[in-house]
């Protein structure tokens, strides 16, 4: 099946409506460590409490609506200068909208369809909550050449305050697309993950069930920005930390209870699991029989859960790149001080997140900021609800 045209294409914004954005909303390619991510489709009504659209200050825009045509949109994308042709791991509208929406679907077929006219295998990463048929699936299974991955936001939140959409669509549509898989992969992205919220016995067991549904799982904590903190509380919503962080929240305990239920389902008699991952790329890349392009095997302590398949794989692609040839790209991207690569991660100074991630996807081997260390096994999340021990922090 061939992808749909958008026929009825969602209205254009004005230059003044444009110019009234913030401008990193305004500006349709952001890099992030899951992708060079596309989000020339703005607005959406779903009103999850805890979207990053609060970061935007446009939550209040319900009405998705384009900055720009389709077509423009792909051009943007693969002559941004960060893009490598059947490297650099691409996101799809997931920033500002949803991209399942049915006025939104139309435009995310079209720019899966000419990225994958264009020959491109690149990893493609569609995050979704809603409604999923299988005519979609059909469409979805009809890219030759990407290597498209559907992950479904299913967090189990029934307060309405908070998450006013059922998570029973969620759920109905991990099962539609794992149904139909046949080149596109179903990740089952378990998130947010709140203690007291949506962490208890019945949440997991839940959770446990809908992992059979998916190629893979992979659990993760809370942005808990101060923009979403002042909405919680705007709104008289249940604040779940006394403070905020730059990074997810995930705390040590709630991780605990999660593998120890993980564990559990390996005794005799146990209730089966998926495959459970820490992280978004480690559970895209099992799904489709790779190694992590993000190259978290350096992280030694991230694998203890991974399939014993899935750690010889990236073992094997895991190569610690050369010193000299890092520090080359490193400067020409504007890094300063001491360049340096150990056995978990490059390291530098001076480079913002999405050069970073260039140079990450690019040698497939974490990349640090050295004033922002990664901690003995808190994974790159907020020190929130963790205690500290000793190991190997990056740097």
């Amino acid at each position: 099946m061939t992808a749909p045209a958008a026929t009825r294409r969602l209205p254009l914004l004005t230059p003044a409506q444009i110019g009234a954005l913030k401008p990193e909303l305004a500006d349709v390619i952001e890099y992030r460590k899951s992708g060079l991510s596309l989000n020339h489709i703005v607005g959406c009504p779903l009103e999850c409490g805890y979207c990053v659209r609060h970061l935007f200050d446009n939550f209040g825009m319900k009405t998705p609506k384009r900055l720009m045509s389709d077509e423009d949109a792909v051009a943007a994308l693969i002559e941004h200068p960060y893009f490598r042709p059947h490297t650099t791991p691409i996101q799809l509208f997931n920033r500002a909208t949803d991209p399942l929406l049915p006025v939104v679907k139309p435009h995310l077929f079209s720019v899966l369809q000419q990225l994958d006219n264009r020959g491109l295998t690149n990893h493609v990463l569609v995050i979704t909550r809603w409604r999923v048929s299988a005519e979609d699936c059909a469409v979805l299974n009809s890219f030759k050449n990407l290597r498209l991955t559907i992950l479904v936001t299913h967090s189990g939140i029934d307060d309405p305050a908070i998450e006013p959409v059922n998570s029973a669509i969620a759920a109905d549509s991990l099962r539609m697309l794992y149904e139909h898989a046949e080149r596109y992969r179903t990740v089952h992205y378990w998130r947010p993950i709140v203690p007291g919220l949506n962490d208890s016995d019945e949440h997991i067991e839940q959770a446990r069930e809908l992992s059979l549904h998916a190629h893979a799982t992979v659990f993760t904590g809370l942005f808990f920005r101060e923009e979403i903190a002042a909405y919680y509380e705007a709104h008289g919503l249940p604040v779940p930390y006394e403070d905020t962080a730059r990074r997810k929240i995930m705390p040590e305990q709630a991780e605990r209870r999660i593998l120890d239920a993980f564990d559990a389902s390996r005794l005799p008699g146990g209730l089966p699991w998926g495959t459970l991952f820490r992280k978004t790329s480690c559970a895209v890349a099992y799904a489709h029989k790779e190694a992590d392009y993000n190259g978290h095997y350096g992280v030694r302590e991230l694998c203890d859960i991974c399939p014993p398949e899935q750690i010889a794989r990236c073992k094997k692609a895991w190569v610690k790149p050369d010193v000299a040839v890092v520090e080359r790209e490193a400067r020409a991207l504007g890094a300063v001080g001491e360049v340096e690569v150990n056995d978990r991660a490059i390291v530098v100074e001076g480079l913002d997140e999405p050069p970073r991630y260039f140079l990450q996807h690019g040698f497939g081997y974490q990349c640090h900021d050295r004033d922002k260390p990664h901690h003995y096994r808190q994974h790159g999340r907020a020190p929130i609800g963790w205690e500290a021990e000793n190991g190997p922090d990056t740097p």
